[in-house]
């Protein structure tokens, strides 16, 4: 490494050699990296425009005033999975856990194509002008094999990402089955805290696997399309059953006539399925992005079910059953790291997968040896492995 090369000061104190990233000593210039502009020169030092760092409480503090600056770092935060962000985490949401709750969380799922962002901007900024402060948390789907997101929802809600009341975070979904991000309700208890009363989660789209949602939300949306072979989805028992309303999207033009007509099918079909919510009964509706006709009206569908909902006190009960359910959730992921990295597991691990690669050992037989060794007992009590 030359000498001029260093470790960004950014980076962490326990990333060891494994951090891989270096930095250059670059020109003597201002913050732009221009020395002089439009007639006026910087001489402050660079060191004036560098990040500080804050504490748990700073974090807290900038988020419940609404600076968007800190309200960005902190989510990176919480998306962190170095163990010493991960702590620091946890500070900042105990601080921030008493300001929670006050927003309706809506999420919104659909197959690809079928418009999410389209109409989360037309309904974002339809909530806009009705005074609402809205934060939009968009998952994009992560690589399976370079692990990378594209993370372009930010770019295709133009107008609504160029609101200042408006907040967007894009987030990669690090290949967490269910179309939504390993930490999004962290970050939803963030954005609440933030002020935002309204929060639109948009996953990634994968169909009727798409479920994991449901539990985080108050109010779930699936968006179809007319004419692409969906209607037969109507009487099938899986994501259909879980939706709280059905929204026909692309309702315009030559497509408006298709689409009241798939309505009124999927109508007919979620008879037979059984309520999401009780108390509530779920209907189809047809609504335009482009046009904004229906934006409104599902807007009214929406308040009416926090209405009655909250009278009738399911509102409550479902927010207090899906915390339940994240602890739950937390302890199998907690559960599967410390398995991943128990030192007996890795050292046999290998010639386990290869055994049943090779089709000499079952993989129950497999699975039962594995964790017999993470729950405390020796590989040499149990049948030697063949190596």
């Amino acid at each position: 490494m030359g000498k001029t090369e260093k470790r960004p000061e950014w980076a962490p104190e326990e990333g060891g050699k494994g951090f891989a990233c270096r930095v250059m000593d670059g020109v003597a210039a201002g913050h732009d990296g221009i020395s002089s502009y439009a007639g006026t020169s910087s001489n402050k030092p660079v060191s004036q425009y560098r990040r500080t760092k804050l504490t748990a409480q700073g974090y807290a503090e900038g988020v419940l005033k609404g600076d968007r600056g800190i309200l960005g770092r902190t989510i990176t935060m919480v998306e962190s999975n170095l163990p010493a962000h991960m702590d620091q985490a946890q500070e900042i949401l105990k601080i921030l856990l008493p300001h929670t709750g006050n927003s309706l969380r809506l999420g919104i799922t659909g197959v690809p194509g079928v418009g999410k962002s389209t109409f989360i901007e037309a309904l974002g900024c339809y909530l806009l002008e009705q005074g609402h402060k809205v934060a939009v948390l968009a998952v994009d789907p992560s690589s399976s094999i370079s692990g990378g997101s594209i993370l372009g929802d930010k770019t295709r809600m133009e107008k609504l990402g160029r609101d200042a009341r408006c907040f967007i975070r894009p987030s990669p979904s690090g290949g967490t089955l269910g179309g939504v991000a390993r930490k999004t309700r962290e970050t939803i208890l963030v954005c609440e805290a933030a002020g935002f009363d309204v929060l639109l989660i948009e996953t990634v789209g994968v169909g009727q696997s798409e479920i994991t949602v449901r539990s985080m939300v108050d109010f779930f949306l699936l968006l179809m399309l007319a004419g692409a072979g969906d209607e037969l989805q109507g009487i099938k028992k899986g994501i259909m059953e879980l939706a709280d309303a059905l929204l026909i999207n692309k309702a315009d033009g030559d497509n408006k006539l298709y689409a009241e007509t798939a309505r009124n099918e999927y109508e007919r079909a979620m008879h037979y399925l059984q309520p999401s919510t009780e108390g509530w009964v779920s209907h189809a509706f047809t609504c335009s992005a482009v046009t904004n006709d229906g934006i409104d009206n599902i807007w009214k569908v929406i308040s009416r079910f926090k209405e009655i909902t909250s009278k009738s006190g399911i509102f409550e009960q479902h927010r207090k059953e899906q915390n339940i359910r994240w602890v739950h959730e937390m302890v199998d992921e907690h559960l599967r790291s410390l398995f991943a990295q128990h030192p007996e597991v890795t050292k046999i691990l290998g010639t386990i997968e290869e055994q049943v690669a090779e089709g000499t050992l079952p993989a129950v037989a497999a699975v039962q040896l594995l964790l017999a060794v993470f729950g405390g007992k020796q590989a040499s009590e149990m049948e030697p492995l063949r190596t």
